[in-house]
């Protein structure tokens, strides 16, 4: 019977079909917590014990001292407009290591933690993107990474001293015109061949887009298809994507173009090549490796996507929380901060809880990474959510900021970040792509406790093993029907928790949830099978629904490493109502559109409706709002944890450091002002604002000298931090001596004389 069940799967495609890349990504990294999503019934205790680690003193005075003084160093505005980074800024980031921070220390590099390299670029990035990437790329995806890992031992000895030193500026060649989320398309080809001498060699041509760092890169990683007719590398005709290590100034290679990024111009262009020959030695790993860069890129990005561009989206997230709280205080509107006002409270209180949920899966999922896990789908989810939600939090910000976010100059704060957002969104695999392709495509099959084991029993004819995982897999299908049931009659009472106090509820609610994913994993593949891969306004509903399970989580492990601290609770409660809300919008538009015979008709009717009467969340209450603000509203050991990591001077400079400077003045001037205000009803002082009373209340003895002085002190602050920047014409224009827009001159008209009304 089994046997005639397998062939008719086989013969009807019921299952997903696996391509040999596919293959290769499903096989790379670990199953780590995101297994027991697709299984229905998480050991949220054992997720309680996974790690959540603090840095070692050492790694954490490098972030106190070199990234902090990085950041003094640079004037993030000039850098911005002029698109150079200073040669002592340059000289700076080599000194000190920051290339080779991923570089073992027997090669001269600092060898940090993957949790210390994520929170230098969550602290760097947001400050300036064009600095950054010389941070970012050389500690990502590339020719350090994929030496470490792959290299010869002479490719290490040579190549990783001096990228960690900085002689070598490091670039990854892997998008190309026709090749970007499908990255196994490259055209970029490889031919090899035997020169005179009898050197086996590989002849390029090759055409690459969107390279960070290409226009000053003196080290290309180029990933290419090899082909080799003659079988010189004994890997056959066709071996595959491989990856070559190039070095500026070969004949035939073409790079110093540039593209123009939106937002900071960083450093990013085309790389060009024509019949560039490298010998077989520089393929990374030797000859040997040819035909495995699919393979290295996939086990690198497996826990890769966690690093780099998560850490960007949260140290942006924690930059806009550091000082939209500050302006929502500074700012005033009919007599009162705006940020009192319930709509602006409203957007500030998102950020918050926000930017602590999405730091606590970043701590979370690179304490995990440094343990030994490297768990794709996981690293996917915050590829493509961290920068989404990244991408809605500096909109948040710029809406609390006004005017004062869209006025351009190097007093504006949230601009670059605003208009750079889509970078993130963009690179390292977009997010449409991600969301709708890899996460659930992925998380499906890999995370689940039988699918692949099927699926692989399919492809291999094996009658026993697919008896064996077909019935587990039928035996867990029944078991989520009825769990899920149970959960949803009591509310996830049944689910349990593993903690007692109030944010048990948050753990019941999270175990109804991922029992209702399980079963809906389950009619998914039982159901749509084979056609899953077409269907990306369903998949990426299971992706949501995945992503914010894990960031719900992640804002409760926050909760518990950091000791429970119970001035936090509104925020971890307003975060998981949010979290908790948005998967039942994921499970609605699933009920409402799952496509198939019969139980679709169930799901799209009685189901929905069910679902809807017997929702999981519906987002956080408005009373859950003030608390939650005033976290990043007012300075104190509360503010500091949400944005901790973050540069945020406070000296007066321009932008945030005058505003966090006025925004602190004004906390220390307030109980001044609680005794103006206190008199004036007590009839002991006029009417008027209190830095106008100022002075009369030195003289009536409500304050002291030093006390007024202090009150007037912090209005004047508060009025130079909400300035916007003017430019002269000669300025905004960029050219000597104009003092007018050109066409205008002499446009001064004379205003007629008018006569008085009666």
């Amino acid at each position: 019977m089994f046997k005639t069940l397998m062939k008719t799967m086989q013969a009807k495609k019921m299952l997903p079909q696996i391509s040999d890349t596919e293959r290769l990504a499903l096989e790379a990294g670990t199953v780590w917590i995101d297994g027991e999503y697709f299984n229905g019934s998480p050991d949220f205790r054992r997720m309680l014990k996974e790690p959540y680690s603090p840095l070692p003193a050492e790694e954490q005075a490098f972030l106190d001292g070199p990234c902090t003084e990085l950041c003094r160093m640079i004037d993030a505005y000039e850098v911005g407009q002029s698109r150079q980074i200073p040669p002592e800024v340059l000289q700076f980031l080599k000194d000190k290591g920051f290339m080779g921070m991923l570089i073992p220390k027997k090669y001269g590099g600092l060898e940090m933690s993957t949790q210390a390299i994520s929170t230098a670029m969550a602290m760097v990035s947001p400050y300036s993107g064009v600095v950054s990437t010389l941070v970012v790329i050389p500690n990502s995806l590339g020719a350090a990474e994929l030496i470490k890992h792959y290299g010869t031992q002479e490719q290490k000895d040579h190549y990783l001293p001096k990228l960690a030193k900085g002689e070598y500026i490091p670039c990854f060649g892997l998008t190309e015109p026709t090749a970007g989320s499908d990255a196994a398309s490259i055209k970029a080809e490889g031919e090899v061949f035997k020169d005179g001498d009898g050197e086996i060699k590989i002849r390029l041509n090759f055409t690459k887009r969107y390279i960070t760092l290409a226009p000053v890169a003196n080290l290309i990683s180029l990933a290419c298809q090899i082909h080799d007719p003659d079988n010189l590398l004994g890997k056959g005709e066709a071996p595959g994507i491989t990856v070559a290590l190039l070095h500026k100034g070969m004949p035939g290679l073409s790079t110093g173009e540039h593209h123009q990024p939106i937002g900071e111009a960083f450093y990013n262009g085309p790389i060009y090549g024509k019949d560039v020959v490298v010998p077989a030695a520089n393929i990374i790993g030797g000859p040997e490796y040819a035909g495995q860069g699919w393979r290295m890129l996939m086990e690198q990005l497996a826990g890769g996507r966690a690093v780099s561009l998560p850490a960007g989206a949260i140290g942006g997230m924690k930059s806009v929380a550091a000082v939209t709280g500050a302006y929502s205080m500074v700012r005033q509107q009919f007599g009162i901060p705006i940020g009192r006002m319930e709509g602006v409270e409203d957007k500030v209180a998102r950020i918050a809880a926000l930017t602590y949920m999405c730091e606590g899966a970043r701590v979370y999922s690179t304490s995990a990474i440094d343990a030994g896990e490297q768990p794709p789908v996981i690293s996917a989810v915050l590829k493509a959510y961290t920068t989404e939600l990244s991408r809605q939090t500096i909109t948040d910000g710029m809406d609390v900021f006004s005017g004062a976010g869209v006025m351009q100059g190097p007093n504006n704060i949230l601009g670059p970040g605003y208009c750079g957002a889509p970078v993130g969104v963009t690179v390292e695999g977009a997010n449409i792509m991600t969301r709708t392709l890899i996460i659930f495509g992925q998380g499906a099959t890999r995370c689940h406790p039988y699918a692949q084991n099927v699926v692989n029993a399919v492809e291999n004819d094996d009658v026993e093993s697919f008896r064996t995982n077909l019935l587990g897999w039928f035996g867990q299908f029944f078991v989520t029907i009825g769990r899920t049931f149970v959960r949803s009659i009591t509310r996830g009472w049944s689910a349990g928790s593993p903690v007692p106090g109030p944010t048990a509820k948050h753990y019941r609610k999270l175990g109804w949830a991922a029992a209702r994913y399980a079963m809906l994993t389950n009619l998914a593949m039982f159901f749509i099978g084979g056609k899953l891969k077409a269907k990306g306004k369903l998949t990426g509903r299971y992706a949501d629904a995945l992503a914010w399970q894990y960031f719900a989580i992640s804002a409760l492990r926050r909760f518990e490493a950091e000791g429970r601290k119970s001035e936090d609770l509104p925020v971890v409660h307003y975060a998981v109502n949010i979290a908790l809300a948005e998967i039942q919008k994921a499970f609605e538009g699933i009920y409402a559109n799952f496509d198939a015979p019969v139980i679709g008709l169930y799901m799209r009717t009685v189901g929905s409706w069910l679902l809807r009467l017997n929702s999981l969340g519906r987002g956080p209450a408005d009373t859950e709002t003030t608390k939650v603000a005033m976290a990043i509203q007012q300075p104190g050991a509360q503010y500091e944890r949400i944005v901790k990591g973050v540069y945020a001077p406070t000296d007066g400079s321009p932008g945030a450091g005058r505003l966090l400077a006025a925004w602190k003045l004004g906390f220390e001037a307030q109980p001044a002002i609680n005794k103006i205000v206190a008199a004036q009803k007590a009839k002991k002082l006029e009417r008027g604002t209190p830095e106008e009373m100022a002075d009369a209340a030195a003289t009536a003895s409500v304050l002291s000298k030093d006390e007024s002085e202090l009150v007037k002190r912090s209005y004047a602050a508060r009025l130079e931090a909400i300035e916007v920047d003017v430019f002269s014409a000669e300025e905004f224009f960029g050219v000597k001596g104009m003092n007018v827009a050109p066409g205008f001159e002499g446009n001064e008209t004379e205003a007629p004389k008018l006569a008085a009304s009666a």
